[in-house]
């Protein structure tokens, strides 16, 4: 009887090891706002769901990294559902406040631009088996505003 069992467990570990699961990329990292107290980072996250349910997102949990440091981290409870046998897109937050920005002078002064590494983990949960946690890592650079771009200038000027 024990030798069924075990034949059993096997047999779902291995169904449950070669099924398909919903996966992610990061689409865009973007900055999305600035206030007196942080700037907030738009992260696109594109989640494929193959399956023919909807699928709940528990969380998602995100580390935001530059010039080797972690400058924000955080947790988004119950961000939603993944849609069935589609694309999802998640718009995920990131807040770092002024002063961590201060201390990446170095980084910033160089070419007014953040190198950054984000890792995030969405936690969904897969009827029968569980919770899962999907992660998703991007690396790239994010531009940082201008004074002219925060205060309505920017625009081109014509010279008569």
């Amino acid at each position: 009887m024990a030798g069924l069992v075990d034949k059993a467990k096997e047999f779902v570990a291995e169904k449950v090891a070669n099924m398909k699961k919903p996966e992610a990329t990061v689409k865009n990292v973007d900055l999305k706002n600035v206030s007196c107290d942080c700037i907030t980072y738009k992260a696109d996250v594109s989640v494929s769901n193959p399956y023919s349910t909807p699928i709940p997102i528990c969380e998602i949990s995100y580390t935001f990294k530059s010039a080797g440091r972690v400058i924000a981290e955080g947790t988004i409870p119950d961000p939603g559902s993944l849609k069935a046998n589609d694309d999802t897109m998640l718009d995920v937050g990131v807040k770092v406040p002024h002063n961590v920005l201060v201390s990446l002078v170095k980084d910033i002064g160089a070419d007014w631009d953040i190198d950054y590494e984000l890792n995030i983990i969405l936690t969904v949960d897969l009827p029968v088996v569980g919770n899962i946690n999907i992660p998703v890592n991007s690396c790239g650079e994010i531009k940082l505003p201008t004074l002219s771009s925060l205060f309505g200038g920017g625009g081109s000027t014509t010279t008569v």
